[in-house]
């Protein structure tokens, strides 16, 4: 028992020890960088044209328009149709990406198509509307995004690719009870990759 407490006495004894000269190994070294000239002190932070203050930033900011929270560059497009009181539920859909394939493609290669999704000339989104009429139908088709409203059904879709807003074609099956769109890929370099 003795030498159990004569330890812990010790142990307690050297870390105190321990924490006193580290506290004035520290005091020396603050000393130290105050006598380093200021050249001494610079980083690699400090080379190049020195930042603007984020404060001062910030401030020309909120001077332009107090009140706005994002720039409207910052907001994605369709997300002023999002309205999370809304109590319509979101109608079962599918993507379907589609491209024209020919023999010349399948069998010889020769228009440099491949299977990936940068050679899909339309894309096809199939919405189920069960007990929905196609008058009871609104459709708005963005570049990036595709608004669908029902009397039962809200659907706010980010679309994964850009499309031409002005070459789609929808269709309403009543059969089925499902609504067909069809819209048309926008490749932001299809001069280059004549797929």
């Amino acid at each position: 028992m003795d030498e159990y407490n004569s330890f812990s006495v010790s142990s307690a004894q050297n870390i105190e020890a321990l924490s006193a000269l580290l506290s004035n190994q520290q005091d020396d070294e603050d000393e130290e960088l105050e006598n380093v000239s200021a050249t001494a002190r610079l980083g690699p932070g400090d080379i190049g044209p020195q930042r603007k203050k984020e404060k001062e930033v910030s401030n020309a900011y909120l001077k332009k328009n107090s009140k706005d929270i994002w720039s409207e560059e910052e907001v994605t497009e369709g997300s002023q149709y999002d309205d999370l009181s809304d109590p319509r539920p979101l109608p079962e859909y599918d993507i379907i990406l589609q491209q024209s394939v020919g023999t010349e493609d399948v069998f010889i290669g020769l228009s440099g198509k491949d299977p990936s999704s940068m050679c899909c000339e339309a894309m096809l989104v199939k919405v189920k509307l069960p007990g929905t009429k196609a008058t009871d139908v609104v459709l708005d088709v963005k570049e990036k995004f595709l608004d669908l409203r029902a009397p039962k059904y809200k659907l706010g879709l980010h679309l994964p690719y850009p499309i031409h807003s002005d070459k789609g074609k929808a269709q309403f099956f009543s059969e089925r009870e499902e609504l067909e769109v069809t819209l048309m890929v926008k490749h932001s370099l299809d001069f280059i990759n004549r797929c």
